[in-house]
């Protein structure tokens, strides 16, 4: 008995044409996510859920993550304040990835401090080889304010 609250996949044409949530979990149970700001497009991060955080971001309509470092359910913003509000939630074609559209309380997304996870531009074609750009100029907060000594959710 499917005690799941997505519908089970069964065709190409229920998956890809039809009205039907049925999101394709990797091996490790993961949905990618692609978080950006919902008024400005901006890319503010990438992240993953399983079955259980997309359940749980549906019913808040405020962003839960899976992470993978922590191997536990990521409330984004229960520790920062920064909690990402759900403006739309979509998901691509063959359902195996997320798009989130949100509003970010407090202005920032990334653990680092940053506005954006994507903070860093990387040098290509003539520009090859060259350092990492920064594309923002100051962090939004302090992590080591908000954070303490919590470990670092990064894997390296």
């Amino acid at each position: 008995m499917n005690q799941s609250p997505f519908s089970e996949r069964k065709t190409i044409e229920q998956v890809e044409e039809g009205s039907e949530l049925a999101p394709k979990f990797d091996e490790h149970g993961l949905i990618p996510v692609v978080t950006t700001d919902f008024t400005s497009g901006e890319v503010l991060m990438h992240a993953y859920m399983n079955a259980e955080a997309l359940q749980q971001t549906i019913r808040r309509g405020e962003a839960v993550y899976w992470s993978r470092s922590r191997k536990c359910l990521w409330h984004k913003g229960a520790t920062s304040g920064l909690v990402q509000i759900i403006r739309e939630l979509r998901i691509d074609d063959d359902q195996d990835c997320m798009w989130l559209r949100v509003d970010v309380q407090g202005g920032a997304s990334c653990h680092v401090g940053y506005r954006s996870c994507f903070y860093r531009a990387v040098p290509f074609g003539d520009q090859a080889g060259q350092p990492l750009g920064f594309t923002e100029g100051q962090k939004v907060f302090d992590p080591q304010t908000v954070y303490g000594d919590a470990p670092n959710p990064t894997q390296l």
